[in-house]
């Protein structure tokens, strides 16, 4: 039945601003109107919603105010390059500076390569893929460079 995510939504505290934002990450606006615009991930398939709002101080937690998109592994590669090519600062997180990114999570079974960033709001974003899914030992988190050498 469930074929995989339509939307998510965000709050920002000025709209014009965060489209300007979104459109930097190259996405597409697919409406707008009032305090409120989306813009398409994959068209047709998924959404992110924006939504002008007091309520955008609203303390972070990883289940608040956060999305992660999903890239190719041969992007993640050259992710970090793009994002400073658009005056995006990557985020430290998880105790790795942004030199250390992508890192790569250990979510035993599974391991997945990602890197963290802001929007003008602070809400956490997150371009994520998948590097293995099952089959995978645990291990500590490392970057993306220390698991291509096999550390």
């Amino acid at each position: 039945m469930i074929k995989g995510l339509y939307e998510a939504h965000l709050p920002v505290s000025n709209l014009e601003r965060s489209i300007d934002f979104y459109k930097n990450l190259n996405l597409e606006l697919a409406y707008q109107k009032g305090k409120v615009a989306f813009f398409w991930i994959e068209k047709g398939r998924n959404w992110l919603g924006l939504w002008e709002t007091d309520k955008v101080r609203t303390p972070y937690h990883p289940s608040l105010r956060h999305v992660a998109f999903r890239v190719e592994l041969e992007d993640m590669a050259r992710v970090k390059g793009w994002l400073e090519e658009r005056g995006i600062a990557i985020k430290p997180d998880f105790g790795f500076s942004a030199e250390n990114q992508p890192l790569v999570l250990p979510n035993y079974p599974h391991a997945h390569a990602a890197i963290y960033f802001q929007d003008p709001d602070g809400n956490s974003l997150e371009f994520m893929t998948p590097l293995r899914l099952d089959g995978v030992e645990e291990f500590g988190m490392m970057s993306l460079e220390e698991w291509n050498r096999g550390e």
